[in-house]
């Protein structure tokens, strides 16, 4: 029985990057010997066990075969006389095909070294294509080691796996969890590209996809293109180290453009109203949370008013308020400002810096939010008696009046520093 440290924390060390888990490949082993050392057993489809003391996982060396489609339609054999090469070889990529015995030895038998050294991303065999969550992780990779490339050989083999209607197979829990843990990673518009590159955004995200080609006012976004400006914002957001609820929304926020009947190029009014709805769609395609579902909505709806501060009512203004929830979650509504700020500055200029412009938005919109908290909405039901029909309009009139005070006293009096000026249009 051999013990071997395996993928990505061999990978890691020999970058010189943070280990956070390490996995292990027991060769030589049966399940019975394992459950005799006080191994505990977690693995349904193949044997995977928890240290008895470090709770990290060890699995028994086994090979797969495929008999269906998707990435659940393999079976697999565990037995001691798997060898630690056949186990590395049914690995995604040469980088991650790696091992380490317990005295340090590196066992690299498909050459991932080389490959790191060389910043590529390579596929060990041809066993890569009957997985299509492998291409969601080779992209996922690529936001994460922002200097590596995708061997020509590895992209044709993810476009075959494309055309032949593999990645159709992949379930849509899957999927949200690779690409929400591709959006959190340095640079996640590599993901979006890889994806676009080999064919499968098209598959699994039509609505994003559907951006690529759209132009915009080179007034506005000298960027040109929908999806190039959505891919800016969003790597603008992770260097903002904003959260997963603000990544996805600034991901999706623009969708509506992908709708614009090309007649109307390069202008795309009302994309806000026919983006949520798509929006919507998608997460329900995705099973994706309540939380995160409904932050995307906000802002692909409503950040083209967050953006026009300057020129809304306050009546209006409350309105927005209100469809976003603001009043009881105002958690929320912040991030739905942080991802406007991402759309605002989301743009690429050889002669403007758009992440140094000014957003005076966020002053705006907390000042009108605080304002229209200040009001006791107890008080007003308690005077309102049994008038309850009136109370929502009561209150939100009383909630407009104090916002249109908060704005006067910011434009004409005490809180001139904020300012609301006007900015780029979306």
């Amino acid at each position: 029985m051999k013990i071997y440290t395996v993928g990505g924390a061999v990978r890691d060390v020999i970058m010189g990057r943070p280990i956070h888990d390490s996995d292990f490949v027991v060769v030589g082993s049966t399940v019975e010997e394992m459950l005799s050392l006080g191994f505990k057993p977690i693995g349904k489809d193949f044997p995977v066990f928890l240290h008895p003391e470090t709770r990290q996982e060890y699995a028994l060396a086994r090979t797969e075969r495929k008999v269906a489609p998707g990435y659940k339609g393999f079976i697999f054999h565990a037995s001691p006389d798997v060898t630690l090469e056949e186990d590395l070889l049914r690995r995604d990529l040469t980088i991650n095909a790696m091992a380490m015995s317990e005295d340090g030895e590196l066992i690299d038998p498909f050459g991932g070294r080389k490959d790191i050294e060389a910043k590529v991303f390579r596929h060990v065999s041809d066993a890569f294509s009957e997985d299509p969550v492998r291409i969601l992780r080779l992209a996922r990779f690529a936001a994460r080691f922002t200097d590596f490339t995708v061997a020509p050989e590895t992209m044709d083999l993810m476009k075959k796996m494309v055309a032949s209607g593999e990645v159709d197979a992949l379930v849509p829990e899957r999927v949200w969890k690779e690409l929400s843990q591709g959006l959190m990673e340095e640079q996640p518009s590599r993901m979006i590209m890889i994806l676009h590159e080999c064919g499968a955004l098209a598959r699994l995200f039509p609505e994003i996809e559907a951006l690529w080609n759209v132009p915009q006012p080179e007034q506005y976004h000298p960027e040109i293109y929908a999806g190039k400006h959505t891919m800016l914002a969003l790597d603008y957001a992770a260097r903002q180290n904003y959260p997963l609820t603000v990544r996805f929304a600034v991901l999706l926020h623009d969708v509506g453009k992908g709708t614009t009947p090309e007649n109307q190029w390069p202008h795309h009014r009302a994309h806000e109203e026919r983006g949520a709805p798509l929006v919507d769609n998608i997460c329900r395609r995705l099973h994706v949370s309540n939380m995160y579902r409904d932050i995307a909505v906000m802002t692909a709806r409503e950040h083209g008013n967050i953006r026009r501060s300057s020129e809304l009512r306050s009546k209006t203004a409350v309105m927005v308020l209100e469809r976003c929830d603001a009043f009881r979650r105002p958690d929320r509504f912040v991030d739905v400002i942080n991802a406007t700020e991402c759309d605002l500055r989301g743009r690429k200029s050889d002669t403007v810096s758009f992440e140094n412009i000014p957003f005076p938005q966020r002053e705006y919109w907390m000042m009108v939010l605080n304002a229209a908290r200040s009001i006791d909405a107890s008080a007003i039901i308690q005077s309102m008696d049994d008038a309850s029909e009136e109370i929502p309009r009561v209150l939100h009139n009383a909630r407009v009046d104090a916002a249109a005070d908060a704005v006067n006293a910011m434009r004409f009096g005490t809180i001139k520093k904020v300012g609301v000026g006007k900015t780029p249009a979306s």
